[in-house]
């Protein structure tokens, strides 16, 4: 009757763990697909989130470094009569644009852009000072430093005029030597930690001539 019983439906405790073990290999089999799915999603979501912010990164130092304007940002040198319009090394570069009422109070605004080191990346911020008569007029409240990008492996900032004898290009200075004009090129090169370098930043700044027109 046992035989009989078994024939007609019944299981052994092996067929039932052989049934459980197809089971759980299946569910694994699922998971992993899962998981695989899952992780392509997300290094997709991280490539187009770190695109987007490239992409916004360049555009708005795009907008800024093309409306330089040759105004004053320090004393006079008594020696040369001048006074700095841009200031710029490795690290650090300063110069005077308008700026938009979404980004403060309109007219010209100092910009400072600058590579800090956290201790573990490198970060750009930028940071907007409002202007009257070349004078600094600290708002309330106090605006700091806005970051623009972290998680930095390098950041490089170099500068390029022209030889005022022949009017040639120089080559690429990490010091801007020229504080009394602006640049005729600024380049701004960003490597992330994650991921590939960003596309080098190209920008010519305008030209302005010793009485405010275009050169």
């Amino acid at each position: 009757m046992r035989s009989r019983s078994r024939a007609m439906g019944g299981f052994t405790l092996i067929e039932i763990l052989l049934a459980t073990v197809l089971l759980a290999a299946g569910m694994a089999l699922a998971f992993a697909a899962v998981r695989s799915t899952l992780a392509v999603s997300t290094r997709g979501e991280t490539i187009a989130s770190g695109n987007e912010r490239m992409r916004a990164v360049d555009g708005f130092l795009r907008r800024r470094l093309s409306a330089a304007m040759p105004l004053a940002i320090g004393a006079v040198d008594p020696e040369t009569g001048t006074a700095p319009v841009f200031i710029g090394d490795a690290r650090h570069l300063q110069f005077v644009a308008e700026v938009p009422d979404y980004l403060g109070r309109g007219g010209p605004y100092l910009h400072e852009l600058e590579v800090q080191d956290d201790g573990q990346a490198l970060r750009l911020t930028v940071s907007l000072t409002l202007l009257q008569a070349g004078t600094r007029i600290e708002e309330q409240p106090v605006r700091g430093a806005e970051l623009l990008v972290d998680g930095l492996k390098a950041v490089r900032l170099r500068y390029r005029g022209r030889d005022p004898r022949t009017g040639a290009l120089m080559d690429w200075q990490e010091q801007w030597a020229t504080p009394a004009r602006l640049p005729v090129l600024v380049s701004i090169e960003i490597i992330p930690q994650q991921g590939p370098a960003w596309p080098p930043l190209l920008v010519a700044p305008p030209q302005y001539g010793r009485a405010g027109g275009w050169r």
